[in-house]
């Protein structure tokens, strides 16, 4: 492994213990959940390969189906959760899109409501969660 990847927090947080402290909600044969640090919304989750790699190409066949049934299963759960009314569901896939963790790909699964985005978002740059990450992952892991 290079110094580069000794240093993603995806590959990182796969070496510890599932729990809140790593956010890591499941874990299957080729991919994995974990909640998102920093989340758009209450219910951001991600979907990672184990492979450490930072495009869709790199991936075989048979992990990209894994990732997406995975993204079907967290869908699944959320709205058994959170009851959104919408999913975005999305890549981004080098810093031109707007990759934040460019060399590991993952995929954001983002619950949505109508009139979800307010102010402190738009014109603050700023986000309020009314839940913690700890909560957010005993609710889904006690849904998963």
């Amino acid at each position: 492994m290079s110094q580069k990847e000794d240093e993603c927090v995806f590959c990182k947080a796969l070496a510890e213990e599932d729990g809140p402290e790593n956010g890591i909600l499941f874990r299957g044969e080729r991919a994995f959940v974990i909640l998102n640090t920093f989340p758009y919304t209450n219910g951001h989750i991600m979907v990672l390969p184990y492979q450490h790699v930072s495009d869709l190409d790199d991936l075989d066949p048979v992990i990209r189906a894994e990732m997406f049934e995975l993204v079907n299963h967290v869908s699944v759960t959320l709205r058994k959760v959170y009851h959104p009314e919408g999913f975005n569901i999305g890549i981004n896939m080098g810093e031109a899109a707007g990759a934040g963790i460019e060399a590991h790909i993952h995929l954001h699964v983002v619950p949505r409501w109508r009139g979800d985005t307010n102010f402190m978002t738009a014109i603050g740059q700023t986000r309020v969660m009314p839940e913690s990450l700890e909560e957010t992952y005993r609710r889904v892991r006690e849904a998963w």
